[in-house]
């Protein structure tokens, strides 16, 4: 039952860990995501300082909080990639 499984996942290609090395294509990606979640916190923060309803605003602010979270999650990532790639160069 598990080598089947297993057998299932290696078609869908499901990786187990990600690769050692980022594509262009990902790296694209990687850059769009970024941009996306900027713009979505700049957007609830301008939001949240126009709006007059406080149970808005909150909501607002928890969005924004939100993106800022995925935001620096992404570059944590992508930094801990760039200092592991680094290492190994050395």
């Amino acid at each position: 039952m598990q080598q089947q499984n297993m057998n299932i996942q290696n078609q869908q290609g499901i990786m187990q860990q990600p690769p050692a090395v980022v594509s262009t294509k990902d790296s694209l990606y990687l850059t769009d995501m970024l941009s996306w979640n900027l713009l979505a916190l700049k957007k609830a923060h301008f939001y949240a300082q126009q709006c007059q309803d406080q149970e808005l605003k909150t909501q607002f602010e928890q969005c924004g909080q939100m993106h800022q979270r995925h935001y620096e999650q992404l570059l944590t990532h992508l930094n801990q990639q760039n200092q592991q790639n680094f290492m190994g160069m050395q």
